[in-house]
């Protein structure tokens, strides 16, 4: 059974309560679909598109977020005993919601777990979803607590010209990738929604009740041509962040905390959680955003599973992943040889050394490749 493949839980995008039903803590709202017709020269950030040149520091105060600071990054150290992750210390994640109330659970040994998820979209994982994975892989052997992770197959057959037995095989061949990850079999709950929901409707059904369609709709910018699975689908994604939805882990015990890893993007559906949790018994989720992992085009778009040339996945072989890069990856090279002698390659465009800013671990050769990169050559 897909639903016993391991223990983990689910994630997707998140979105607040407009101001008007807002709580105390002013989170801002989601892009609404109008939102999303604007010119091409603004970047569109939404759970289901992310297009356009993106300003983190524009986008965390549109969502209402916080930086991680480095005093957060140095207490994990000091409790955990755990040097940081590259992408903490590299600023790939960057954005945070309750971070301290996790470092604090975890000092005083109070119970919290970690949920992140997939939406399948293709039967292979891509580098961007490996970004997750292998960070929350981090978070688990740091923190040794239950992870759950959710694959949203419901999710893509409602927003995507899919067949649902297609969605479903995505789902287990991704499952298959995931697991590849490492985490910790005795401690890791991996579920389908076609398969496992049942378990969840209680919920689903608390959080479709706390959240009416007008504030759903100013969330998600949903429009009357939308089928009625999207309206009630983030009711679905929210569930996992109620520890209760998985009786077997947590039995019905309202306590433990939830801290979500994800990409910005998704935070749309969790500033909603945050806001119905406290009504309904439940402390709000923690989170931790990551940045987007770019396209081989560059860094106006994010890699994306339903196009090939755009995106590296875990099943290319060394060689198709050569031919990738050398065909379409931007570079960073100057427009002509004059400038290029005159100012060396940008590497905060060139999508090869972004790459390497992710997976080369090594901080002294990252370093030693941009400097070599970056600096004009040597004149005799």
């Amino acid at each position: 059974e897909m639903s016993t493949a391991g223990k983990g839980l689910t994630m997707s995008a998140e979105q607040e309560i407009p101001k008007a039903a807002a709580t105390a803590e002013a989170e801002a709202p989601a892009a609404t679909a109008s939102e999303q017709e604007k010119p091409a020269a603004d970047p569109v950030v939404t759970p289901w598109e992310v297009e356009g040149d993106v300003d983190y520091e524009k986008l965390v105060k549109r969502f209402g977020s916080q930086y991680i600071r480095p005093e957060q990054i140095e207490r994990m150290e000091r409790l955990t005993g755990k040097k940081a992750h590259p992408w903490l210390r590299r600023g790939v994640f960057f954005s945070q919601r309750d971070f301290d109330k996790i470092l604090d659970c975890y000092e005083n040994k109070k119970p919290f777990y970690i949920y992140t998820g997939r939406g399948p979209s293709s039967d292979s994982l891509h580098l961007g979803h490996l970004v997750p994975f292998f960070f929350t892989k981090y978070l688990q052997d740091a923190f040794d607590v239950p992870l759950v992770i959710q694959v949203t197959d419901d999710e893509k057959f409602l927003w995507k010209d899919m067949k649902q037995e297609d969605c479903y095989k995505f789902a287990r061949e991704n499952i298959k990738d995931i697991i590849a990850c490492g985490f910790d079999p005795e401690k890791t709950f991996i579920f389908s929604d076609f398969e496992y929901i049942g378990h969840m409707y209680k919920n689903i059904c608390r959080i479709q009740k706390a959240v009416t369609y007008s504030q759903a709709r100013g969330i998600f910018g949903f429009c009357d041509s939308d089928n009625i699975g999207k309206h009630g689908f983030p009711a679905i994604q929210a569930a996992p962040a109620l520890p209760t939805s998985f009786p077997h882990i947590f039995g019905e015990n309202k306590k433990p905390y939830c801290l979500i890893p994800c990409a910005i993007d998704q935070d749309p559906y969790f500033r909603m959680t945050r806001d119905v949790a406290p009504k309904l018994g439940y402390h709000k989720p923690a989170l931790l955003h990551s940045k987007f992992f770019p396209a081989l085009q560059g860094l106006n778009t994010k890699m994306s599973a339903s196009s090939s040339s755009s995106a590296i996945y875990v099943t290319d072989t060394a060689n198709q992943i050569k031919k990738k890069i050398n065909k379409y990856a931007f570079s960073g090279g100057r427009v002509s040889a004059e400038e290029q002698r005159e100012f060396g390659a940008n590497v905060d465009v060139d999508v090869s050394y972004i790459y390497l800013s992710f997976f080369l671990d090594d901080d002294a050769k990252l370093k030693e490749i941009h400097d070599v990169c970056s600096s004009p050559p040597l004149r005799y």
